[in-house]
Order: C-alpha cells, then sequence, then structure tokens
C-alpha cells in the first residue's frame, strides 16, 4: 500500500479552535466517517488542528517493518513527493509503535534515536506522539510537531503553560491527544469492521451469483446440446422437424443469452455511493424503457437517502422484478414507485399489467422467478416482500424496508 496524500495542503495559520465544542466536533467528525483512510485523514486534521501544531502524522505499521499508510497534514502535495517512499519503522516512529504512553520532547532533534530527515523533510523541533491502540493491538502512531502558540485550545477553553511541560506542547496536550487516541481507536476499529463486513458481502454475492449462474444458464445449455442433437439427427429423414428443432435451438440460445446478461448487470452493481438510489433506480428504468417494447416508467415521493445495506436491498429486488416482468408477464406497462413509509425506511412497488400467475402453482412447479432470492434480501435488511399476482390481473412485487 501507498500513504495518502497530505490533507490540507501548505500549512496555513488556521488559528486553535477552543473548548468542550472544538473536541466534540473532532470526535464527531471521526464516527462519523466509514472507509478507513477517510477515518485515518479526520484524526490528523483533527489533532493538528485542536493542538495548534504545524504539523501532524499518522503511520499505520505492515508486518514488514514498515508503514503501510502514512498519513500527513500541514505538508504540501509537492513536498510529500519530495520526501519520497514512506519511512521505515525505526527511531522516533518506532518508539510510537512499541510503547504504551506519550512521547513528548523539547527538541526531536537532540533525542538519540533520532535519525535525520529526507532532504525535502520539513525542519521539526517539538514533538507529541502516542500509540493508538485497541487493546494489545497497535493500530497506528500518532505524533505532532512544532507547537504554533504558546495558549491554545483547551477542554477548559484556555491554557498556558502547564506544569511539567517541555517544549511547545504541554501536560493539557498530552491529555487532549490521549483523548483523541481513545476515539480515534475506537473509529478506526469500526471503519475496519466496516470494510471486512462490505468484503464478505461482496463474496457472499459473488458464490450466490455464481450458483445462480452455473444453475440456469448450463440448464440452457445442455437443453440447447440436446435439441441441437435432435436436430441434426432429423435432417435427412424429417427436415420440416429438423427446422422446428433448429428455431428451439435459437429460442433457447437466445434465453441463455439473456440469463448471462441479467448476470453480468448484477456484476456491476450501479454506483449507488455517487448517484443515490432515486437517481440510479431513475437511470436503469429510463434505460430499460428505450430497449423493450413495454413502457417502463418511475415515480419517488419523499424518500430519504436510506443506509447502505437497505438500497442494496431496494436496488436488486427492483432489478430482479423489473427482470421478471419484462420477460415473463407480457405487459404493455410496467410501473416502478419507491416512497416513503411514514415510520421511516421506504415501499419499493413494481408493478405490470401483464399475464400474471398463482405464486402457490409457480412454488409447486419448482420455478421460483427470483423470489427466494428476493424474500432473502428483503429478510436480511429486516424488511418485508409481498407478492401480488393472480392469473390475467397483473403482478406487483412490493418490498418494505426500514431506515431513513
Amino acid at each position: 500500500m501507498t500513504g495518502s496524500p497530505p490533507h490540507g495542503g501548505p500549512c496555513a495559520p488556521r488559528g486553535p479552535r477552543s473548548g468542550l465544542a472544538a473536541v466534540s466536533t473532532a470526535l464527531l467528525a471521526m464516527s462519523r466517517r466509514l472507509e478507513v483512510r477517510d477515518v485515518l485523514r479526520t484524526i490528523v486534521a483533527s489533532a493538528r488542528e485542536l493542538l495548534d501544531a504545524e504539523y501532524a502524522a499518522l503511520g499505520v505499521p505492515d508486518d514488514h517493518g514498515g508503514f503501510a499508510q502514512f498519513v500527513v497534514d500541514g505538508i504540501s502535495e509537492e513536498q510529500w513527493r519530495a520526501i519520497g517512499p514512506l519511512p521505515r519503522q525505526h527511531g522516533i516512529l518506532a518508539a510510537m509503535l512499541h510503547q504504551d504512553g506519550p512521547e513528548r520532547l523539547a527538541d526531536v532533534r537532540e533525542d538519540p534515536r533520532f535519525e535525520g530527515w529526507p532532504a525535502a523533510h520539513p525542519d521539526m523541533s517539538d514533538f507529541l506522539g502516542l500509540p493508538i491502540r485497541d487493546g494489545e493491538e497497535t493500530l497506528g502512531a500518532l505524533f505532532l510537531a512544532n507547537k504554533r502558540t504558546g495558549t491554545g485550545a483547551g477542554t477548559d477553553g484556555g491554557r498556558g503553560s502547564a506544569g511539567g511541560s517541555t517544549g511547545g506542547f504541554t501536560d493539557e496536550d498530552e491529555e487532549l491527544l490521549s483523548l483523541l487516541a481513545q476515539h480515534a481507536a475506537i473509529a478506526l476499529t469500526n471503519a475496519r469492521l466496516y470494510e471486512r463486513s462490505r468484503e464478505l458481502t461482496i463474496a457472499e454475492e459473488r458464490s450466490r451469483l455464481a450458483h445462480e449462474l452455473h444453475d440456469a444458464v448450463s440448464q440452457k445449455l445442455f437443453s440447447l446440446r440436446l435439441t441441437a442433437q435432435a436436430a441434426a439427427a432429423l435432417v435427412d429423414r424429417d427436415p420440416a422437424r429438423a427446422k422446428e428443432e433448429l428455431h428451439q435451438v435459437a429460442a433457447l440460445a437466445a434465453e441463455a443469452a439473456d440469463e448471462l446478461r441479467a448476470a453480468v448487470t448484477e456484476l456491476r452493481p450501479a454506483a449507488l455511493d455517487e448517484d443515490g438510489l432515486t437517481a440510479t433506480l431513475r437511470n436503469q428504468v429510463r434505460v430499460l424503457d428505450r430497449a423493450h417494447a413495454a413502457h417502463v416508467t418511475f415515480a419517488c415521493d419523499g424518500v430519504r437517502a436510506l443506509p447502505a445495506a437497505q438500497e442494496e436491498a431496494v436496488l436488486r429486488v427492483a432489478q430482479e422484478a423489473l427482470h421478471n416482468a419484462l420477460r415473463h408477464s407480457d405487459g404493455e406497462r410496467i410501473a416502478v414507485t419507491l416512497t416513503r413509509r411514514e415510520a421511516g425506511g421506504a415501499v419499493l412497488k413494481v408493478m405490470d399489467d401483464g399475464s400474471g400467475f398463482s405464486p402457490p402453482t409457480v412454488r409447486r412447479a419448482g420455478r421460483h422467478l427470483g423470489l427466494v432470492s428476493m424474500r432473502d434480501r428483503a429478510a436480511g435488511v429486516g424488511g418485508r416482500l409481498t407478492v401480488h399476482s393472480e392469473p390475467g390481473t397483473g403482478t406487483t412485487i412490493e418490498l418494505e424496508v426500514p431506515g431513513g
């Protein structure tokens, strides 16, 4: 992994933010981030601002004696590129990774562990650092350098020269940074769990798609092979029947292509993070309306942003229901609506005016039309899926999800 670019660019006087409100703002900023990279940057920027330091950095160790990530604040991108490769774990940085408490120095350059800077590295003097730990695990080393003022932000709104201070940083700075580090450990741990959860979800989704793809497409290909063999056997003695079999070959090939296309669509989920659920659904409906004979519409009423898992479930159920309606219903109109629940969350409806079906009959015949998958998705986010359909009356798929 490489280091993250500097956050905040060249050092410019911003002035300390004082009091409990500043601490609260910093802690809330960390807790709101879900990606590890964003959490790291927020920790560094918050520490630098709260303690009014010229420079701040956070190194995350790897398993090979170096740093997997090194996030800085107060250094321009040009300086960062000129400094060169990420530092190894030595000197003062190593101390931060292998001790429990803070390290405060009047001048880091006079410490016997100091081993010098790269040529483009800014000069630093007074130093304050400590590890970020989760139990016995060291998540990173956080440190600051070059206190900019003699007075700065404190939890009581002001700070003088605290007893026992060395250099520009004070006992109160140590206390404040320790508090920040404790919350940083929680935020980092939560972000790691979130990213791991996403990885597991993606792995489970790929496994499910692999099974569905195998079951659906392999059956079609098997039927295709048998039908082609039958056509070949009939060519000489019954050309008319051979022609019928070849028409069946073409139909089966088209169905197999549809199954593959549906699987590929699921393997390339829409960018919900960038566009949001409403825009994603609207865009997909617009594309389907242009590509198919049926008229497909979308309407949304008052739906706010939902948790990521709920938005994913709504999108996937909508895709499955639309696929079924376009392929099986023979309807002229398909309407997709997304409305806000009074208790919070949303209600998705996919309605068609097609031929409809009998859900019990479909289940007895061993055909599922994706209903099992849709119900699993609904249950996975605490939602409820309802299917309304009868032969000749069209079909409505309704999904209710909490949240938002």
